[in-house]
């Protein structure tokens, strides 16, 4: 070993003790989170880690909550109805999360036994785990050598090291800087404890850098360019999406929604029946075509706009009524009552399409 790397690793090794000294005197107290000295739940570490993707610790909170009262098993998430974790799982967006978790708790319970594999290469094989969260659930339910990189630790790190290359090409340097500090004792607390100082010390506006453990070996805190870092590249122009929507009611009260295909956005969920979504808007001729069944339909005022991750949505919405006994019986999909339209898991889009359309209607 050089003179080099010898420094190093005892650089790393003070850095870990100097952070895991302020987690034991700061952490924050999760739901998810075992006890000072008690082992981790498996379960409850990858129910979590699945829920906080693309979310805040805040909202998550009730909805783990909720989740391991209703379910307190991997066995008895397994044995839920997908439409009723799907309905749980309202307001957190992402549904494919929900359904790769679904499946990932069946595949866990029926093929493993209920038990959760220990080493990051099999949790990856898991539906729905990524890098990220086989990493996350290796370090803190089985204290595996494994270093997590969340945004909250992006951020740390490229402050600590003073990485300028903007994200998400900057990815690779700072996975690499968590790596050598990642320590072989207690990794699974220094991976939580980088969490915890991404969230309540070296957070994105205002740093508290005088209650920070790495103050002084922080290279971006010496440089005074803190606030600048992580750097990002510029987000690309979202495009714009147009859809028609086909509000279909019945004089029973019910309305016809379906459900969308299993594969691609919004896979299995339910939904009122539309055209496809294109770059190119609608005419109101061609879109009629495409309806679920013949009518004289009719457009409603306004629209309904969505942003999803990559594309913005616009919807026109047009509306017409069937008596039930008149309904052709080859119509695609269930005719719901209005009323407990709350009892199905609708995505964000379609409780705006529903708000819209019993507005201009009433």
């Amino acid at each position: 070993m050089t003179n080099e790397t010898t420094i190093a690793t005892v650089a790393a090794a003070s850095l870990g003790k100097r952070l895991l000294a302020w987690y034991d005197r700061s952490r924050r107290d999760l739901p998810w989170r075992a006890p000072p000295g008690e082992v981790a739940d498996p379960y409850h570490v990858w129910l979590s880690e699945i829920m906080l993707q693309q979310t805040t610790v805040a909202t998550v909170g009730p909805y783990f909550r909720r989740f391991v009262e209703r379910w307190p098993t991997v066995h008895d998430l397994a044995a839920a109805e997908l439409d009723r974790v799907l309905h749980a799982w309202q307001g957190l967006g992402y549904y494919a999360r929900a359904r790769n978790m679904h499946a990932c708790a069946i595949q866990i319970s029926r093929d493993m036994g209920g038990v959760f594999p220990d080493d990051e290469g099999a949790l990856r094989a898991l539906p729905g785990v990524g890098p990220y969260t086989a990493a996350a659930i290796a370090a803190i339910a089985f204290d595996r050598p494994a270093s997590p990189v969340d945004g909250n630790i992006e951020r740390v790190m490229s402050r600590l090291r003073r990485i300028e290359t903007p994200l998400p090409a900057a990815k690779p340097k700072i996975a690499e800087a968590a790596r050598r500090l990642t320590p072989r004792r207690r990794p699974g607390d220094f991976a939580q404890a980088l969490m915890d100082l991404g969230a309540t010390v070296c957070t994105p506006r205002h740093p508290d850098c005088g209650a920070c453990p790495w103050r002084a070996p922080c290279l971006a805190r010496a440089a005074g360019i803190q606030e600048t870092l992580p750097r990002k590249a510029p987000k690309a122009v979202r495009p714009i999406r147009h859809g028609v929507v086909f509000w279909a009611t019945r004089d029973d009260g019910r309305v016809l929604l379906r459900r969308r295909p299993e594969r691609g956005l919004l896979g299995g969920m339910m939904e009122f029946p539309s055209t496809e979504w294109r770059e190119r808007r609608w005419q109101t001729r061609s879109a009629v075509s495409t309806a679920p069944f013949a009518a004289e339909w009719r457009g409603l005022p306004g629209a309904v706009r969505h942003t999803f991750t990559h594309f913005h949505l616009e919807l026109q919405i047009v509306t017409a009524e069937s008596r039930e006994a008149e309904t052709p019986e080859e119509v695609e999909g269930l005719w719901w009552p209005l009323d407990r339209l709350a009892d199905q898991a609708l995505p964000t889009v379609m409780k705006k399409v529903a708000r819209h359309a019993t507005t201009e209607i009433a």
